[in-house]
């Protein structure tokens, strides 16, 4: 049973009211459109990628293979905030349905724990081509590929449900309004009827887990990359081995940065403005630059792009 009561019609609308950005109409428009055009920018340069590792075939390697279903996962996870909150700019009443904004959740969780798992399996696939280049061909084999790739979904989409399903069932009184962009839990749960210690503790551990998990996997390959680079007695050889890693390092550094610090920072208290900013980095602004970053400092990347926007 969910139970709604606020000032703001609450008895003839059910749902919640994501307040955005507020400020005045002039300035909704112009957040509308900056947040449109940053949105298309964002879809372009991941659908770029994708086209180019499917086009070009000195790209049809595990490393372009795992970087194309990245910039795939991308898309999807700046879709699962970006058109809500640019519908809501031109809204009136800012409502969310309940049923929409539980979907919301499950999609952004989802998508950002798969993303979670690539970074990490990335993150292995550079370790075997540095460590072990030799066996790495026999190794990273195109249906170990595939299996981790579909792990990563499969795993990412399965982490959540149960929670997100024990909040839905929650009761919810008082105020209706979320002082966000998104259908994030901290908020939700400060509108449940009662305090549940056990759901934030239970969510904060599995948030933990998928968190610390993948990060530490990442940390302890690119500990053993940069022994073995630093061994490569040939300084060309150093530095390229730095080109293919520098890239992924540095999204993981902006994604696990941001994320970390919205969600395991020691107090689960944040003030509004800068939980929208820190959300809107990892959410938006990550999406956004990674192609940049990728296509960037990667020379094979480069031409193959060129080659497409040649076509």
């Amino acid at each position: 049973m969910k139970t709604f009561s606020s000032p703001i019609n609450s008895s003839t609308t059910t749902g919640f009211i994501l307040l955005g950005f507020p400020c005045p109409r002039e300035g909704q428009i112009l957040l509308f459109v900056l947040f449109s055009i940053v949105y298309l920018l964002t879809l372009m340069g991941n659908t770029c990628i994708i086209f180019a590792v499917c086009w070009d075939q000195r790209l049809h390697t595990p490393m372009y293979l795992l970087l194309a279903n990245f910039s795939f996962l991308e898309i999807w996870y700046v879709t699962s905030t970006v058109p809500n909150m640019l519908a809501n700019f031109l809204s009136d009443t800012k409502v969310i349905s309940f049923s929409g904004c539980f979907l919301q959740f499950y999609f952004f969780f989802s998508l950002g724990s798969t993303e979670c798992l690539f970074l990490a399996v990335m993150a292995f696939d550079r370790y075997l081509a540095i460590c072990r280049p030799l066996h790495y061909p026999a190794l990273m084999t195109g249906s170990l590929c595939n299996i981790l790739v579909i792990s990563c979904w499969v795993l990412g989409f399965l982490w959540f449900p149960v929670p997100i399903i024990i909040i839905s069932q929650m009761s919810f009184c008082g105020s209706r309004i979320i002082d966000h962009f998104l259908c994030d839990p901290g908020p939700l749960l400060a509108l449940t009827c009662s305090r549940a210690p056990l759901m934030e503790v239970f969510w904060t551990i599995i948030t933990s887990l998928i968190l610390f998990v993948p990060f530490l996997f990442i940390m302890g390959s690119y500990t053993l990359v940069l022994r073995a680079v630093f061994r490569v007695p040939s300084r060309d050889g150093q530095k390229k081995a730095f080109s293919t890693c520098g890239s992924h390092l540095t999204v993981v550094l902006l994604f696990y940065g941001s994320v970390m610090i919205m969600y395991l920072s020691p107090t689960s208290e944040h003030e509004a403005g800068m939980q929208k900013l820190v959300t809107l980095f990892y959410s938006v602004v990550t999406p956004l630059i990674n192609p940049v970053i990728y296509s960037l400092r990667n020379k094979d990347m480069k031409h193959a792009l060129q080659k497409i926007l040649r076509t």
